[in-house]
């Protein structure tokens, strides 16, 4: 085994790079996921979580893969990469990099003129793999999702099927990987400090929300604890802003695309809506059931402030939190919930808004072949069942994986629910979906800012409101549309 690294002295971030290298061309294996090892070998004190990637080697398939936050994650999609590579007889070269730059330094690269070969990031397939495709940058992958596709939802097929302005056509241009939708997760034993049960927790929206309140303020009567008990983000800039307001406006039906991907926001109903999420919102914050430094948090910090109990409950788009206490089977089993939304204000049930996770092939790739010969190998149900339960923080999206009773095991507490609610309720993609356009929203934070002209500049809902309204518009101007009634 041959590990190289590399590092700069001019003021930017190291390469992680590791490479395998047995002796023959058959015997290269890609496994960037060696970053622990790597770490300790080249880096003397600490460790830095991005990457800068160099341009691409003639000979080398690049590959650029989002930072894993567990080791086993890393561990086995190292041990992927090496039966892949027995396989191919294919050198690979994989840059591991940290989630709020991955997109940013692929745009970089990509007007450099030395993309990578293959990306696969987690905020992407929100803001920037629907760009891309329309911009005619991606390649198309029908040949990996064509002979799959009986094995996907879908759900997820609709999610990687996009409009290509260049070629003026739709085709697969990203390959969904796994799948995660938002849950609630919360501290059983504070409820039980604060006089509660999780049978206490009501079904509908207003009680729900109330019942954290009531818990922080019991928590703070009889125990004199400094707890906040909802863990909302307000971050400008943030994504998980993003991702667990996108769920209220659902809650609210304010649902800024109509059934063809276009643009309603002109809607009075519609911005009324808007300005009902948005004011519940950021009332808690107002009120003081929300840290106040939740202004400032970036994309980790609900999931911290929950682990260091510094608030009762969270949301979250994945099972990271459980995933960072299962080594603690009393945390894991007995303290750590998992639950659901409630119903909607309506009475509705809740509809699942899911993300699908994607790799994408640039078309610029000197390495198509190989590049999809890979992600083929991901998407064996084996391999990407065996992937998914190391890294242990997203669901399964290929139908044969769910069969698989480590998903539906009533006795573990977390991934049963969450596989509970994603098969018995509806599920909705983001918009980026529908209209590409709607991509540009996660780019810019849209939702994020307003949450903060609320809760910062303390205007009023319905200006941030008219705010968004007008920006929304102004994004959707400048797209160009796409043609309608296309189907995967």
């Amino acid at each position: 085994m041959m590990i190289l690294c590399s590092s700069f002295k001019d003021g930017r971030e190291p390469v992680e790079q590791t490479r395998l290298n047995m002796g023959s061309k058959h015997s290269y294996a890609w496994t960037g996921f060696m970053l622990g090892l790597i770490l300790t070998a080249c880096a003397p004190e600490t460790a830095s979580t991005s990457v800068t990637s160099t341009p691409t080697q003639p000979d080398v398939l690049t590959v650029w893969w989002e930072k894993g936050y567990l080791l086993e994650e890393d561990e086995v999609l190292r041990q992927i990469a090496r039966d892949w590579s027995k396989q191919s007889g294919q050198q690979i070269q994989l840059d591991f990099v940290n989630a709020d730059e991955l997109s940013t330094r692929a745009q970089r690269a990509f007007q450099a003129g030395h993309p990578p070969d293959i990306m696969m990031s987690q905020g992407a397939e929100q803001s920037l793999n629907a760009r891309l495709a329309w911009q005619g940058h991606l390649a198309d992958v029908s040949e990996v999702i064509n002979p799959v596709k009986s094995l996907y939802p879908a759900t997820a097929l609709k999610s990687a099927y996009f409009y290509n302005q260049a070629g003026d056509r739709h085709s697969y241009y990203a390959v969904p990987l796994n799948q995660v939708t938002s849950q609630i997760f919360y501290w059983r034993d504070l409820l039980r400090q604060a006089g509660k049960t999780e049978q206490d927790i009501p079904k509908d929206w207003d009680g729900f929300w109330q019942f954290w309140k009531q818990v922080q303020d019991n928590l703070r009567t009889k125990h004199h604890l400094k707890i906040y008990g909802l863990g909302l983000p307000m971050m400008a800039r943030a994504r998980d802003t993003y991702e667990t307001f996108e769920p209220i406006l659902e809650a609210y039906d304010a649902h800024i695309l109509d059934q063809s991907g276009q643009l309603q926001v002109d809607n009075p109903e519609i911005r009324h809506r808007i300005i009902k999420a948005l004011d519940w919102y950021t009332q808690f914050y107002k009120q003081g059931y929300v840290p106040p430094e939740a202004i400032t948090w970036l994309n980790p910090d609900n999931n911290r402030s929950l682990l260091n109990r510094q608030v009762v409950m969270t949301p979250n788009n994945s099972l990271s939190i459980p995933a960072a206490v299962k080594d603690d089977p009393d945390l894991y089993k007995n303290k750590l919930g998992t639950m659901g939304y409630p119903n909607k204000p309506n009475g509705q049930p809740m509809r699942n808004i899911v993300l699908v996770r994607q790799a994408v092939i640039f078309k610029a790739s000197r390495h198509q072949e190989q590049a999809k010969s890979f992600l083929r190998y991901l998407l064996r149900p084996d391999i990407s069942n065996k992937y998914l339960k190391a890294a242990g923080r997203s669901l399964p999206i290929l139908i044969p994986v769910w069969k698989d009773p480590f998903w539906t095991n009533p006795a573990d507490p977390h991934r049963s629910i969450v596989a509970k609610n994603l098969h018995r309720h509806q599920t909705r993609l983001y918009a980026y979906a529908q209209n590409p356009a709607y991509s540009m929203v996660s780019e810019q934070w849209v939702w994020g800012k307003a949450v903060s002209r609320i809760v910062e500049d303390k205007v009023s809902p319905e200006q941030a409101a008219d705010e968004t309204i007008a920006n929304i518009k102004q994004i959707f101007q400048q797209w160009p549309q796409s043609p309608s009634g296309s189907k995967s």
